[in-house]
């Protein structure tokens, strides 16, 4: 069975170096009580040492949002959100009590001229493009989720933003999809990890992270190299040619590759499945109802021939 949904991008979550850098135990308290290790720092000062800025990791990108949105952002501010952000942000900003504006999905032109704040995501994982980051408003503050494209897109995989040549004052990225473990982290000025590490109610109340997964994603960040970028990008035009070659229309720009089916999605992923392949159906609420698809995800892990049976498993598209 060939998994092609996996957001094991780099192909890292099974390397020998990530699971045999396993080690050490449960923390046992909060990072401000008794759960702070040499290895939550470890990783934080290598992070900060690849994007220039200090970095505060978190158990998960789900609490690096809620964190970020829920403490910069106050009753009364207006914030700017695009229309396809993930529920993370959404849960945040609502948490926040701020005002959110939504505004059409990669449209820096519709941004209202009161936002404090704009949130967009670097490389979206439902539709898999990337948004002009370099047309946005600077005068409110902007938020760059590259939970999807760091270790992936952009200079030494820095993501979307850093290949833009656009610094956000808010960067959140995540070691559970190309770094090939888990857990999230947020990189921003001094004054931004301060507050949340005072006033971040999922960093300040939540279990540290245990050890053998932050060495896991240590170890995971230290394997991700040029040349897996470089795999991956090869395997995603591959996917995506061989796809175009049967008629089949890909969203998207990178390694995820979105093709819309509408209902028929469900029967789609069966017969998939049928041809040896797993790529579940994506439904609503997941993405809007009539927009149902098959989202592939392409990892550097993946063989040509792996997907070339991707492709034959998806057969000629039948209007």
């Amino acid at each position: 069975m060939i998994v092609a949904c996996s957001n094991d991008y780099l192909g890292l979550a099974d390397d020998p170096a990530v699971r045999a850098a396993a080690r050490g135990t449960g923390a046992g308290g909060s990072r401000l009580i008794s759960g702070d290790r040499p290895v939550h720092r470890a990783l934080e000062a290598a992070v900060s040492d690849w994007l220039g800025r200090p970095t505060l990791v978190f158990a998960s990108g789900w609490h690096a949002n809620l964190a970020v949105f829920s403490t910069v952002c106050t009753a009364g501010q207006v914030v700017a959100s695009d229309a396809l952000n993930h529920a993370s942000i959404i849960d945040g900003l609502r948490l926040s009590r701020a005002r959110r504006t939504v505004v059409p999905h990669a449209a820096p032109d519709a941004i209202p001229a009161d936002a404090d704040l704009v949130v967009v995501e670097g490389l979206y994982s439902m539709d898999g493009d990337v948004p002009a980051l370099q047309d946005y408003p600077r005068s409110p503050w902007l938020a760059v989720d590259e939970a999807h494209a760091v270790g992936c897109l952009g200079p030494d995989g820095r993501g979307v933003a850093a290949a833009q040549g656009v610094q956000p004052d808010v960067l959140i990225g995540t070691f559970g999809k190309a770094f090939g473990a888990a857990g999230g982290f947020v990189s921003g000025s001094q004054e931004l990890i301060d507050l949340l590490v005072n006033a971040g109610r999922t960093f300040i109340f939540s279990t540290a992270p245990p050890e053998p997964v932050m060495a896991m994603a240590l170890a995971g960040f230290r394997g991700a190299t040029a040349a897996h970028r470089e795999r991956l990008a090869a395997n995603a035009a591959h996917l995506r040619r061989g796809l175009i070659d049967l008629g089949w229309a890909p969203l998207g720009v990178a390694h995820i590759v979105p093709v819309v089916v509408g209902d028929g999605a469900v029967a789609l992923a069966d017969r998939l499945l049928r041809g040896g392949v797993f790529a579940p159906a994506i439904r609503w609420p997941t993405v809007a109802r009539g927009q149902e698809r098959i989202r592939f995800t392409v990892s550097a892990a993946h063989t040509p021939a792996q997907l070339d049976r991707v492709c034959e498993a998806m057969g000629p598209r039948r209007d």
